[in-house]
């Protein structure tokens, strides 16, 4: 019996043993790539014959399509939703329609005279007020159509770049050290034969730069920062600016060409480049063709302008307020018998924007810079000696600058 157990035990090993063998050579097997049949290849053409073309593939069986999924079933929209659609659409259709017939009740003719009487509107001049650029519409380089809106919007410029009043104040430069500055800077303007727009830019930078950086300016600083002045006014307005070494020729050697750009680096940064502004002269021309004044008059005003440049409790006035100030006086000197209040006649009033009674202070206190300017011991002479030349009609020679009633407007007498 326990021979037959043995027996049975063996044989049991001995079949696991077989199974185990299989296990690995069928495993084995699986591990090995399958050695796939090469299909013959076809016969090529020959090169010479015309149809030479790759033989056909094959069609795919019917185990190799793909299957493609079906599509899904579309979802059926509620009856409900669907007619409450339908009635919006139909309610924007109606509004296009309405819109439409009233786009096609304006005809073109009414349109134009809708656009033309509210450009009459907007352009409508106050009666009796005549339109003094009626006369240059013809002429497409003075833009006679847009003259007011650029004027207005000079004034509008004007009012965002200001000299603050006593903006020397607790420098170490004074009143008297700018006004030698600045009539020296006349002198080389004059020199130079520059534009007139150049000395007023310059003029605007220098106290500008002394309104930002005054406090920290060193008195021999100042030449120095005038010259820059103009010299960068030279580079806007000028077609033929002086070069930097005509610069440092004029101030005798005082500075060099690195000083003069390094000022200049430094005077840009602090007036954020910004160079320029309207000045006096352009309002000056636009008062001069509405009151249809002749050379002399205008040149006057002109002198009376420059005269001021040097005066420092001047400086912070704007530059259109100037402007008209000095046409009144000159008005006034050049026709004695005419009061102030009717030589400002409405017009000027008009397109000035200011009135009589608003220039008549202004028009005081430059006449008294005027009387000082043509005194034999006026500090600055430049303006003066400027003006005597025929270019400029001899107007610091005009006997009404020395007369009775420029004295008076300088004392502040009434009734002038």
């Amino acid at each position: 019996m326990a021979s037959l157990r043995s027996q049975t035990g063996l044989s049991a090993a001995v079949a696991n043993k077989e199974n185990d063998k299989a296990k690995v050579v069928a495993g084995k097997a699986a591990l090995q790539p399958r050695r796939v049949a090469k299909a013959p290849m076809a016969a090529r053409a020959v090169l010479g014959e015309i149809a030479n073309k790759a033989a056909p593939r094959p069609a795919l069986g019917p185990s190799r399509k793909p299957v493609l999924p079906t599509k899904p079933q579309a979802l059926k929209k509620p009856v409900a939703a669907k007619k409450e659609t339908e009635v919006v659409n139909k309610e924007v259709e109606a509004v296009a329609e309405e819109e439409e017939e009233e786009k096609t009740e304006e005809t073109a003719p009414e349109v134009k005279a809708k656009e033309e009487e509210t450009a009459a509107e907007a352009e409508a001049l106050p009666e009796g007020i005549p339109d003094v650029d009626t006369a240059d519409f013809g002429n497409t380089q003075l833009c006679s159509e847009y003259a007011r809106s650029i004027y207005a919007y000079l004034r509008q410029l004007e009012a965002g770049l200001v000299i603050k009043k006593d903006f020397l104040r607790g420098c170490s430069i004074n009143a008297r050290m700018r006004g030698v500055v600045v009539d020296w800077l006349i002198e080389v303007h004059t020199q130079f034969k520059m534009l007139q727009e150049t000395l007023y830019i310059t003029i605007y930078m220098l106290d500008r730069y002394l309104q930002v950086e005054g406090l920290t300016m060193k008195k021999s600083q100042l030449q120095l920062v005038g010259v820059t002045a103009m010299f960068i006014a030279s580079k806007v307005e000028e077609m033929y600016a002086p070069e930097i070494t005509d610069f440092v020729y004029i101030t005798d050697g005082a500075y060099t060409v690195e000083e003069i750009k390094a000022t200049e680096l430094k005077m840009l940064q602090s007036l954020n480049f910004n160079v320029s502004r309207p000045l006096p002269l352009h309002f000056l021309r636009r008062n001069s063709k509405a009151g249809d004044v002749d050379m002399q008059q205008h040149g006057v005003a002109k002198f009376v302008m420059e005269v001021c440049l040097t005066e420092y409790d001047l400086a912070h006035h704007p530059p259109s307020l100037i402007a008209a100030a000095a046409l009144l006086l000159s008005l006034r000197v050049l026709q004695p018998e005419t009061p102030l209040a009717s030589a400002w006649s409405s017009t000027l009033s008009y397109y000035s924007t200011y009135t009589a009674r608003q220039l008549i202070p202004l028009v005081q206190r430059m006449a008294a810079a005027v009387v000082k300017a043509l005194d034999t011991k006026a500090p600055f002479k430049a303006v003066t000696l400027k003006y005597k030349a025929k270019k400029y009609l001899g107007v610091s020679d005009f006997p009404e600058l020395r007369g009775e009633v420029m004295e008076k407007l300088a004392r502040k007498e009434a009734g002038m």
